[in-house]
């Protein structure tokens, strides 16, 4: 048993919000894999017990806001006496990613986080795999509470869709084949996507020399409304 568990806020006020991003991508898989499987209330969460990418998980989404995620998370890991260092994911927003990036870590910090605060003060540990999801950051004076507790831009709709999706595929990689496969595969940032994507043309000759340069638009409503 493996655990991908996916960090945010019960309730419709906070449906799609930027520190709702790990919900969204447990919404993602949960579509993919478990459509015909019922969700359980445990763990003081809301959880799916499926197989991705063939091999046994349970998504979970803790439903005790944020700053008790731990107390979802410890509950689990002892319940299945699961090392979380080998066998759980989580997934989080993160304001020091532009919105669309994406970092997967096999440990870490909390870089301010409540969250993965409450989760390393629960399990005793930072050493567990975790999958940064970028959200943007707040403008300069911008209260970062208001700003990660408000939803997406209609201009950013497409960015986060893509990571949402990009997201689901690195916890899929990370079940199948573990936490250094998918980091070699998942940790691009957009310019770098945007490089491979687009390789540069050929500068078209000039007169006195030949020169080479050488060089789903919507937002997924989960599996709950709330």
């Amino acid at each position: 048993m493996k655990l991908i568990v996916g960090l945010g806020n019960p309730g419709s006020d906070y449906q799609n919000t930027r520190h709702n991003a790990g919900w969204m991508v447990i919404d993602r898989l949960a579509r993919r894999h478990a459509g015909s499987e019922r969700v359980r209330a445990r763990f003081h969460a809301d959880t799916l017990d499926c197989q991705v990418a063939g091999h046994r998980a349970l998504l979970i989404k803790p439903t005790t806001f944020m700053n008790r995620s731990g107390l979802s998370v410890s509950e689990a890991v002892g319940f299945f006496k699961l090392d979380p260092a080998m066998d759980m994911l989580v997934v989080v927003d993160e304001t020091a990613l532009a919105v669309g990036e994406l970092r997967l870590r096999a440990s870490g910090g909390e870089n301010g986080h409540n969250g993965l605060k409450d989760i390393r003060a629960r399990i005793g540990s930072d050493i567990y795999p975790r999958l940064r999801v970028g959200v943007g950051s707040p403008h300069p004076g911008e209260n970062k509470s208001s700003y990660v507790l408000g939803r997406f831009r209609e201009d950013e709709r497409l960015a986060i869709d893509a990571a949402i999706n990009k997201a689901a595929d690195a916890c899929e990689a990370w079940n199948a084949k573990g936490i250094d496969a998918a980091m070699n595969t998942f940790n691009t940032r957009i310019s770098e996507q945007t490089n491979k994507a687009e390789p540069a043309k050929p500068a078209p000759p000039k007169p006195e020399q030949a020169k080479q340069d050488g060089s789903s638009d919507t937002i997924d409503p989960g599996w709950l409304a709330g």
